[in-house]
Formats: C-alpha cells, structure tokens, sequence
C-alpha cells in the first residue's frame, strides 16, 4: 500500500490505489482473489486467524461512533488502536477515556486519509455525518481496509451504488449498520413471515414516533451569546465558541457537502435536520424500519412508485426537514410499504413507538425491537411469537456467522474471509437506505413519483433525478468511476 501523505489530494490518491490495483493484477494476485462464499483477498494476508488480534480504526467519535467503539471493545483480540475526528476536543477526550479503560494510549489523527495510510489498520469503523458516508467508505476500500458504516448506507442514491463498486473491486468486507439484522429474535419473526407464517404479506408499516426536541433559530457564525448557542425550551445547551472552534476542522467535517458558515444547528447532530447532511428523521431512526419492512416483504428490487407528504410543525426554527411525515411506497406486484415518522407528542401503535407491522392474507405482526407477536382471523386470535423459540431453532442458517450483535458478526465474518457471513453487506443497506432518500425527494417536490429500479433514476422527471446525486466539492468529490 503507497504511503499517502496528508496533504495528498483526493485525485492523486485514486491515482495511487488505482496503479497499486494494476501492479497487483500484473502479478496476478488480484486476479486470484475468490469471490462469493469463497475466502476473500485480503491486503497483507489471506485470512485473519481465529487468535489474531484485528486492530480496528473508529472514525467519528462523539455519540454513535464511540458508542460502537464501546461495543467492539468488548469483543475478544479486537484492539481500537487509533481513533480520528475533525473535532480536536472529542478526539482528546476519547483518546483519554481509551487510555484510562485499556491502559494503552490510541493513536490519534483529524484526517482520516491519515489512518488510511496506516498498514497495521485492519478495519474502519465509521460513525460520523451521513453526508460522508460514501467518499469515506469508497477511500476505505481503496486503502484496502474493510469497513463497518453506520447507516443510513449512503447520503443520496448514486453514491450507495458507488459504495457497492468499491467493495467488489477491491474486495473488502462493508458491513452496514442495521443492527436489526443481528438480532436472533428478529431473524426467527422474518423466517416465519419467509415460511408463511401470516400467509401473503400485502402491507409492512414501519413506525417512527420519536418526539424530538425543538433546535430552535441560531444565528450564523460564532459566539458566546444565546443567538449563537443551542438552547432547548430555554434550557442553555452546547456553546461553540472561538475557542473550542480552533481545534475543529470544519472544512473537513463538510467534506463533499457544499460549503456553508458555521452555525451550531448544522453541526453536532443538529446536522440531521439540514438536507446538505442528513434527511430528517425518516433518513435518521427511519432507516432501521425501513430496513426491517422491506427484510419483512422479502423484496430484493427497488418499489416503482413513491409518495410522501408531511410538513415541520411547531415555533421557527433552523430545521429543514419534517418532523411529521408519511411514505407510501409501492413495488411492481403491487405490495406496499408504508412509513409514518411523528416527531412531536403522539401515542403509540399497538403499544409500538419505533417498530413494525405486517399484515397479510391470514394474519398480523407486530414487531417491536427483538419481541414479535402475531394475532390470526377476524377475533385477532394471538398464534406464534419471540417466545415460542422453539418454533424456529436455527433462524435463517445464522450458525458459523458470529452470535452476540452486529458488531460481532462483522469480526466473525472477517475472520471467515465471507461476505455471506455478513448479515447485512453494503448492498443490502443500500437497498434499504434508498427507501427514505425516494420518499425524500417526493416530499420535497410535492408529488408522486415513477422509479425505474434497473437505471436507478426516476422516470422522466430532471428535477427528482437531479435529487439523487450531488455535485460533490473540490478534493471530497467522487469520481464515475472508483
């Protein structure tokens, strides 16, 4: 692998990976790699032994990166030996938290090319801005080193697709974090839909009643007033002022996201609800049901008809996105899915706040995290359910790919050299986290629209296809070809 200078372009870093890729195939070491069930080329080594220590790289640290950090630290002869985040102050701090736990002190860098550049780095672990995801992963696969991203997979559509070129081309492991994927009890509730369980499935609604608190309006810029700071119903909240801002890189926390000033309410978190990073949280918590509803279907393709409505209720604010949405998706057979996000005050569904529901020709289920219960005929008669574990002993031939949580299941899969072990690969999460970006781009021009899943592009219309791609930005730009 070439050593990439920090100040090394994006472009020339391609360069670099793509000439490395043809020296390897004019040796015919590339051209050896087995593919599909087969163990995986692997840069360095073929396989990582059953007792080799897997030293990870966590990249984004400061609420769901470290909370997967915290995760994979408890997982045997995985070591976090270096930990990055454009944020200074966070990086400090977890450096600290690491040294104090471990007794080691992680090496810590701002730039993530700088971990990439790193031989003894196995894996990444990627827990920052939704808007980063691809060109992070993309770097990752070109660097050689596999990849657990968060979800959802990708910021819009055409680069989840390029995520997807990149694990194959150079065959590294990309595992999506859906963790629902993992969960013994949710695997045996899709067998027993898979087995025809409620009979034909014409409907899968997932709930996402998660009330978020008002971010308020925030003046551009930095300061030490309230009109720069985040307050909650007038609770004083975080304060980024000159001081803290001198240890953030936050040309490079935007990364391929256009460039905008600073305001508190398009970073930490916040950035959620701003379409330049995220998509509201139909693309935040809604990824996870929207995940579990398609699993539900059993649909591989894409739907071909998306319709989305909602709005942003409550006192001005800095928020883009809704906070109250519904999505109606339709796939060629006719088979819908159904969304609903509410983030204000509501009541549950069936005792459900975040979850699904399945309905078909005999029956119904109800899916809340790892509990599933199902109810049959017009008396709703209660049948089957997550405690009738021996209904289903081996759910969906988990067996030989890692037990304890999605974070073990992507070591154990490293380990075996499988994608198959993989319970959720990059793209089966891009299939998935394309459903909210289509219910998006309805939502935001007002109308129902036609998609073709083989192009990837909606039918005849400029204005939602220029919905799936962004034009990316200087260095953090994503090339046709990866």
């Amino acid at each position: 692998m070439p050593t990439l200078p920090s100040s090394l372009s994006r472009r020339n870093f391609l360069a670099n990976t793509g000439k490395l890729s043809a020296g390897l195939m004019a040796t015919g070491l590339l051209s050896s790699c087995k593919q599909g069930s087969e163990i995986l080329w692997m840069p360095g080594r073929q396989v990582i032994g059953a007792n080799e220590r897997i030293n990870l790289a966590v990249i984004g640290l400061r609420s769901r990166g470290w909370s997967l950090a915290e995760e994979f630290m408890k997982i045997p002869n995985v070591r976090i030996g270096t930990l990055c985040d454009v944020d200074g102050n966070v990086l400090d701090s977890r450096v600290a938290e690491i040294e104090k736990q471990k007794g080691y002190r992680p090496t810590a860098h701002q730039d993530m090319r700088k971990v990439l550049e790193d031989k003894e780095v196995d894996a990444v672990v990627l827990g920052i801005p939704n808007h980063w995801h691809a060109l992070a992963t993309i770097w990752a696969c070109q660097a050689g080193k596999h990849v657990y991203v968060e979800k959802p997979a990708c910021h819009n559509v055409w680069e989840g697709r390029k995520m997807i070129e990149a694990a194959r081309k150079y065959n590294v492991l990309v595992q999506v974090g859906f963790q629902n994927r993992s969960i013994a009890n949710v695997r045996r509730a899709m067998q027993f839909l898979r087995e025809g369980g409620i009979g034909d499935i014409y409907m899968a609604r997932g709930l996402c009643y998660k009330q978020r608190e008002w971010i308020g309006k925030v003046k551009d810029g930095i300061g030490t007033g309230p009109e720069y700071a985040y307050f909650v119903f007038n609770r004083p909240g975080e304060n980024y002022t000159a001081d803290y801002m001198a240890k953030v890189d936050y040309d490079m926390w935007t990364g391929p996201a256009t460039l905008m000033p600073f305001n508190y309410n398009r970073f930490h978190y916040n950035w959620h609800w701003n379409w330049n990073y995220g998509g509201g949280d139909i693309h935040n918590q809604g990824p996870h049901q929207f995940d579990v509803a398609r699993w539900g279907l059993g649909k591989t393709e894409h739907p071909v008809e998306i319709s989305s409505s909602g709005g942003l209720y409550g006192p001005p604010s800095n928020q883009q996105t809704p906070n109250f949405q519904t999505a109606n998706i339709k796939y060629a057979d006719g088979t819908l899915l159904v969304f609903e996000v509410r983030g204000l005050p509501t009541n549950p569904e069936e005792g459900i706040t975040v979850g699904n529901l399945f309905y078909g020709s005999k029956g119904w289920m109800s899916l809340d995290g790892g509990t599933w219960k199902t109810y049959f005929g017009y008396k709703n008669e209660p049948g089957p359910s997550s405690e009738s574990k021996d209904e289903i002993a081996d759910p969906m031939n988990m067996a030989g790919a890692g037990s304890g949580g999605h974070q073990n299941n992507f070591i154990a899969a490293l380990r075996s050299g499988k994608r198959q072990d993989l319970t959720c690969d990059i793209e089966e999460g891009f299939v998935s986290s394309t459903l909210p970006l289509l219910a998006n781009a309805s939502y935001r021009l007002g109308r129902k629209l036609t998609f073709d899943g083989d192009k990837e592009l909606f039918v005849s219309d400029r204005q939602a296809n220029a919905l799936l791609k962004r034009q990316g930005r200087g260095e953090y730009q994503i090339p046709n070809r990866v």
